[in-house]
């Protein structure tokens, strides 16, 4: 019979209030058959999470998000203790990590992540109040939960075109391209010439609308003329957008274009746009012939997350799990 009764937060909830009361240095958060879930492991595990949230919620609002992450930080600590302890079982057969591979593991974190300065990594576990004994136990546990998962997933699925053409009706959208047009565009500012009276602004982008239309290249203008600083070297060139990509009245400007068009000068406040549209795409959906193996691996994924959870449920079912915090 599944024990999995949960009795209260009151304790981790309790952590939101550090500035008025010290917190218990640590404690039990569940019990996992013989093993228990300390709440110093469940603040390991949420500490990075719960420095968000308190910057986003306050008051009610916030207890309810942190109670949240919390419980479901011991619920991931209650599987992963379930699964150690079924390792353990095989370990009385013979299975083993062997050292190396935990070796193999900090050596590849020093080099990846830290350019190979095993300085650099020592001093940065014992800024996060890590011993490099611990560091190696957490990689150890954390292999053996990958490895255990990983032995319990059948890899013989086989996903039918049925399922295939369902997946693609339900998750059409995400297969989506919106209508998108490949611009360039000259901008000219009021407030960016000392030299030249506003009055004469307008007048200067009427004069370049001109020479383009007299067959002036389009991008040589905008290096010329051009006072956006991040498009002006590449003559205006905005590469592929979307609707949104710019204001409501530029958008409507520039989807209103056909490929090789030049709009009117287009004025908002004291800023000049001459847009020029080279060429669209409009709004389409893949073809499931282009994402059919795409969508068989997400489904294949699916199947082999279910096979661990009900492997994981069997687990639950026949463990004695409280939780008491």
């Amino acid at each position: 019979m599944k024990h999995f009764v949960v009795f209260s937060v009151a304790l981790l909830i309790a952590g939101i209030a550090l500035a008025q009361k010290a917190e218990v240095i640590d404690g039990i958060a569940a019990l996992v058959n013989n093993d228990v879930v300390t709440i110093s492991q469940v603040r390991e595990l949420v500490g990075a999470r719960e420095r968000s949230l308190r910057q986003l919620y306050s008051g009610n609002e916030l207890r309810a998000k942190l109670e949240e992450v919390r419980l479901a930080a011991i619920k991931d600590l209650i599987d992963r203790q379930l699964i150690l302890q079924e390792f353990k079982k095989l370990q009385e057969k013979g299975a083993s990590i062997p050292d190396y591979v935990i070796d193999d593991r900090v050596q590849t974190i020093i080099r990846e992540e830290f350019g190979g300065d095993r300085s650099a990594f020592i001093r940065t576990l014992q800024a996060q109040g890590y011993t490099l004994t611990r560091f190696k136990e957490i990689e150890r546990e954390k292999i053996i939960v990958q490895a255990m998962r990983q032995s319990k997933v059948n890899n013989d699925f086989v996903i039918s075109p049925t399922q295939i053409q369902a997946y693609y009706n339900k998750n059409k959208m995400s297969y989506a391209t919106p209508e998108q047009v490949k611009l360039r565009m000259i901008v000219i500012r009021e407030e960016n010439s000392s030299d030249v009276a506003s009055t004469d602004k307008q007048g200067i982008a009427k004069e370049i609308r001109d020479k383009i239309a007299g067959g002036a290249e389009f991008d040589r203008m905008a290096q010329m003329y051009s006072e956006d600083p991040n498009t002006q070297e590449v003559g205006g060139d905005w590469g592929w957008i979307e609707r949104g990509t710019l204001n409501e009245q530029l958008t409507s400007v520039a989807f209103s274009l056909r490929p090789g068009e030049v709009s009117p000068v287009v004025q908002i406040g004291g800023t000049y746009y001459i847009l020029m549209i080279e060429a669209k795409k409009n709004a389409a959906v893949k073809p499931i012939s282009d994402v059919r193996d795409e969508i068989e691996r997400n489904l294949i994924q699916q199947e082999r997350m279910k096979s661990q959870e009900r492997w994981l449920d069997t687990l639950r079912q026949k463990a004695y799990i409280k939780i008491l915090s």
